[in-house]
Parts: structure tokens; C-alpha cells; sequence
């Protein structure tokens, strides 16, 4: 009987294997159902995992029903706000607009002329309303967090986050939020949230230069071969004298950009409303002092890590079906 073996783990679906350009993902988000109006990104952070007690009411699920423990992980989200808003035509920017009503951490962080850090918000928005509809096809907002108001650090994330409905809609949000804190509820508005269901996109956890056992799932191969025992038998024919790009070799493994689609969400609550903080803070993290979400599963990345988070592309019928009713973390 022949040897039962697999082939190597590793999809050549991400390739090349190098480190991410950014450490916060933008979305293309194309194909995405931009009928809802509102905000279809937001700006969150990792915390870490923990055990979640629920009761099982999904009407597919073996059980159905019974309560059981899940693992979740949990996520911070701080409010945003508005930094610019930018017009598209046929996918380029035509027109940016900079909100000069913004914290002072951000202004260290980008530069603003001197002269125009006194405009008012009426004036900001007499400009948005004065650009001719027929010169642009999108509107897109530019967005930082408050992220010190968490206890992770002080300098904001900045991000570009669509905006869904018409153009009145996505300029009538502008107008309402332009000086304003911006919380996750906002967010959460989309019907496809509502059900429980997002996509997550962020960098995954460095592990830095690795060898193409650990980096690709090879089997250690007889304890007396030449050349070592961690490592491909071979690396391929003598002609074409050439090492093709599929061959498992050593290289950077982790710190890439990854998407989950379809992350099912338990919960979103605020801190005050619902406290879920340990006594001592959660481990590499610390409090959570803002909302924060209960996502089902795993998420990419260490704690702290920065997130976006977004409305789903594409809905999973299995995702759908499960439905959770929160009872206690433990």
C-alpha cells in the first residue's frame, strides 16, 4: 500500500510572500452593495480572545437549543471623525476637501496650511455643496480614530471609508458628521451587520525569516539524508535549469495582509453598558474604555493590532444561519 501523504500547506493564491506595504489594509471594495446609506467601514482594534457562554438558536445547528461555550475575540472601537471627504471621477480624485476642524493629533501628523486653520464648518460645507454633481461620480471620506482615548497610543489611524446610498445621502452624512465623534453604532446600521455579519481585513501576526518547514508545512524527511532533514528533497529538474517560484524555500513568513469574509459578530455594546474588563486588564492589552464587538472565532494579528472592518462583500449561507444568543463571557 502506498504512503498516505498531503501536499505542501501554503496557498499559491498569496504570492509573493513579503512583509505588508501598511499595516492598515485599505478595502476594494468594488463589488459591495452601496444601496444602504451611511458609513460601510469602520476602525477597530484588536484586544484579544476569551471564552463566550451563548445559547445555540440556530434552526440548521446539531445544537440547537443547548447552551454551549464558544471562543470570541474581542475588539475596541474608538470613534472617528472625519478628516477630508474626496470626489471621484471615473476612479481618480478630482476634488479633496480637508476638514480643519480636527484634533491635535492629527495635525502633527499631516500638514496643514497655516493660513486656512480657521475655517469654520459652514464654510467647509458651503464648499461641498458648491462642487457641480456632474464633475464627480463618488464621494469618499477620509477618516482618522481616536485612538487616545483608548490605552493603546496617541497617534491616529488614518483610513479611506466609502460611503453607501446616493449623492445627496453621502453629502447629507457629511454635512451632519463633519465635526463630529463618529461611534460604531453608526456603523452598524447596514442590514447585513445587523444579522451579524462583517468582513475583517488587517495584517497578521510577524514571525519574521523562517525556514520552509515551519513557512510552508514540509515533512521532516529520514534522520540520515543529505543536507539536513528540514528542507525539500529536491528542488526540481536539471532542465529547464531554472528553480521555479512554486518550490518551498525560506523567506519571511506572517506580517500579511489577510481578509476574513463573513465574520459572524455576537455582539457590539458600549464599556459602561455592559463591562466585560478582567480586574487586571486584559493580557498585552490593557482596558477597554469605548465600544467593542464580540466576533465569533479567531481575527489576524496580535493585540493592539488595527483593523478595518467592513460591510460584507459577498453573504455566506452558512455564516447566516448561525445565530447565537449571548449569556456570559467566562
Amino acid at each position: 500500500m502506498g504512503h498516505k501523504g498531503h501536499i505542501r500547506h501554503g496557498s499559491l493564491q498569496f504570492w509573493p510572500r513579503k512583509r505588508a506595504e501598511k499595516i492598515l489594509p485599505s478595502a476594494n471594495l468594488k463589488s459591495l452593495n452601496k444601496t444602504e446609506t451611511g458609513l460601510l467601514g469602520f476602525i477597530g482594534y484588536k484586544v484579544g480572545m476569551i471564552s463566550v457562554y451563548v445559547k445555540d438558536i440556530s434552526s440548521t445547528s446539531l445544537t440547537k437549543g443547548q447552551k454551549i461555550t464558544i471562543p470570541a475575540t474581542v475588539v475596541e472601537f474608538p470613534t472617528i471623525k472625519i478628516l477630508s471627504v474626496r470626489f471621484y471621477k471615473n476612479r481618480k480624485v478630482v476634488y479633496e476637501i480637508l476638514n480643519y476642524n480636527i484634533d491635535k493629533e492629527i495635525k502633527r501628523k499631516i500638514k496643514i496650511p497655516k493660513n486656512n486653520s480657521s475655517i469654520s464648518k459652514d464654510l467647509i460645507i458651503k464648499k461641498i455643496e458648491e462642487f457641480n454633481k456632474d464633475n464627480y461620480d463618488d464621494l469618499k471620506i477620509i477618516a482618522y480614530s481616536q485612538v487616545k482615548k483608548t490605552v493603546i497610543k496617541k497617534n491616529p489611524d488614518i483610513i479611506e471609508i466609502i460611503l453607501g446610498g446616493s449623492k445627496e445621502d453621502k453629502i447629507n452624512f457629511v454635512k451632519e458628521n463633519l465635526t463630529k465623534e463618529i461611534n460604531v453604532r453608526e456603523f452598524s446600521k447596514n442590514e447585513n451587520i445587523k444579522k451579524g455579519l462583517i468582513d475583517i481585513r488587517g495584517v497578521s501576526t510577524g514571525r519574521g525569516f523562517q525556514g520552509s518547514t515551519k513557512r510552508f508545512g514540509l515533512k521532516l524527511r529520514f534522520h540520515k539524508s543529505e543536507k539536513g532533514v528540514r528542507g525539500a528533497g529536491s528542488g526540481g529538474p536539471w532542465h529547464p535549469a531554472r528553480v521555479d517560484f512554486t518550490q518551498p524555500k525560506a523567506g519571511q513568513l506572517g506580517y500579511f495582509s489577510r481578509t476574513i469574509n463573513g465574520g459572524k459578530i455576537l455582539m457590539i455594546e458600549n464599556i459602561k453598558e455592559k463591562d466585560i474588563n478582567p480586574k487586571s486588564g486584559f493580557n498585552r492589552y490593557g482596558i477597554i474604555k469605548n465600544d467593542y464587538a464580540l466576533i465569533h472565532g479567531s481575527i489576524m494579528g496580535p493585540p493592539k493590532r488595527q483593523l478595518l472592518f467592513t460591510a460584507p462583500v459577498r453573504i455566506s449561507k452558512n455564516q447566516s444561519k448561525k445565530n447565537y444568543e449571548f449569556i456570559e463571557t467566562r
